[in-house]
């Protein structure tokens, strides 16, 4: 699969097929292409904890609002992720490098995320990426380590029916040239 038909192929899923399952090695496979992505002085901070075991993605679908939970019936694996945080943006000493913070290790999250992604996609697996979560609840069900700033879960597994595509803006919409 190219590039431009991974992104083409790309969806947020919200209705999984049970019965396909996803295996160990294409969630390594996925936070594999997630390394790849670039970060703050290479700091890569970005971690993910996958939920695969019935118990784990209990606890995970746990921490989420109802509607959420609905959204990833099916998938196969929930993915917390998180970034280290007080690094990506920080001087050796502490302090910010510049007024964001840790917006850079979100930021550089995002990036990883994307990669994780598009390698989904490549392999034909399906994704969602939610944000509405109980972070304290899902540190505690994960065993996440204090020092790791709880940003998103992403639900990876089979679709169980297409999703249309939604409608994107134009490139002249969100680009100025100067």
């Amino acid at each position: 699969m190219t590039l431009d038909q991974a992104l083409a192929a790309r969806r947020s899923i919200r209705n999984y097929d049970p019965q396909q399952p996803v295996t160990a090695d294409e969630l390594r496979s996925i936070v594999a292409a997630a390394i790849e992505a670039p970060s703050w002085k290479n700091s890569q901070t970005a971690r993910y904890h996958a939920a695969c075991s019935p118990q784990a993605l209990e606890a995970v679908r746990a921490a989420m609002p109802e509607f959420n939970q609905h959204s990833v019936e099916g998938a196969q694996a929930l993915i917390v992720c998180t970034f280290k945080h007080n690094r990506a943006g920080f001087e050796r000493d502490g302090s910010p490098s510049n007024e964001l913070g840790n917006g850079w290790g979100c930021y550089d999250l995002g990036l990883h995320n994307a990669f994780l992604l598009l390698k989904a996609a490549d392999l034909g697996l399906d994704t969602l990426v939610l944000g509405i979560r109980d972070a304290a609840q899902l540190r505690a069900a994960l065993q996440i380590p204090e020092d790791e700033t709880i940003v998103s879960i992403i639900a990876v597994g089979h679709r169980a029916a297409d999703a249309p595509r939604p409608k994107r803006k134009e490139v002249p919409d969100i680009l100025r040239l100067l």
